[in-house]
């Protein structure tokens, strides 16, 4: 089924304005499902209700115009009302989404996030999914929707995005680095790639994306990492393509950056 075809099946229940607040659906790598999992990609949309969404294995990659975002198991990734996005999943095979109208969404996060979820937000989504097909709520099905609302709002923010920049010559530097993860040119040889000087990329890079060029590249790096463990590749095999000297030290940044090693990041649980 073409991505254009999958896309017009979900329209029904994410293009809704009226009918329950939340909706949620469980997703599986079946095309007969509104929400597909698997491994494909969903070309840019966008939707009228709010998106909160999680997978149990593999991994969600979602860009907009402000940048990407990178999604693992057991985290949620939420994407607001009208957010251009695109979809790239990676070895899905089961997970959930919710749907949450505008008026419900007005004190969710305004801009796109990936959200730490709790074993009750689990539960009260895994409840909700046998409501789908509902058009109206009892009084205690919506108590359970506004303790799930609450849970979304009070969820720790994981720091799994990559802002671009806006500058034509800092945005043909950052496509380059993401095409080619391991190149390890300087600030000051990539400058002269760029045609600018590497005081102007510095400042700009900072004031762009809010990391300088070397945090930066660092988390497209993380980018890449993540999206090769969740393929199943080894540490050996993505510290080498990532110009890393030592799987080691590959290891040691991403501890630093995430808590846990590469082999038990996918294993993180749901209430850590």
């Amino acid at each position: 089924m073409t991505v254009a075809a999958l896309a017009d099946r979900a329209t029904d229940l994410s293009e809704r304005a009226d009918g329950p607040s939340l909706i949620a659906m469980w997703g599986e790598d079946d095309p007969n499902l509104e929400f597909c999992l698997g491994t494909r990609e969903y070309d840019w949309h966008h939707h009228l209700r709010g998106q909160l969404f999680c997978v149990e294995s593999g991994l969600v990659h979602v860009r907009t115009e402000q940048g990407s975002w990178l999604l693992p198991p057991n985290r949620a990734g939420w994407i607001p009302s009208h957010e251009p996005h695109k979809v790239s999943i990676s070895g899905a095979m089961s997970g959930w989404t919710v749907l949450i109208s505008p008026q419900a969404s007005q004190d969710l996060p305004h801009q796109p996030c990936v959200i730490g979820i709790s074993e009750l937000m689990n539960a009260l989504v895994r409840r909700a999914v046998s409501w789908s097909f509902q058009e109206s709520l009892p009084v205690e099905q919506e108590r359970m929707i506004a303790v799930l609302l609450d849970e979304i709002r009070r969820a720790p923010h994981e720091p799994l995005h990559l802002r671009m920049p806006t500058d034509r010559r800092l945005l043909r530097i950052a496509n380059a680095i993401l095409a080619q993860p391991d190149d390890t040119r300087t600030l000051q040889a990539w400058a002269a790639w760029g045609g600018l000087s590497p005081s102007t990329l510095s400042r700009i890079f900072q004031l762009e994306t809010g990391n300088s060029f070397a945090q930066w590249r660092q988390q497209a790096r993380l980018t890449h990492a993540l999206e090769m463990l969740a393929n199943g590749m080894s540490v050996a095999s993505i510290a080498d393509s990532l110009g890393y000297a030592t799987p080691s030290n590959f290891i040691a940044m991403f501890r630093r950056c995430f808590g846990y090693s590469p082999g038990h990041y996918f294993s993180k649980r749901r209430d850590s």
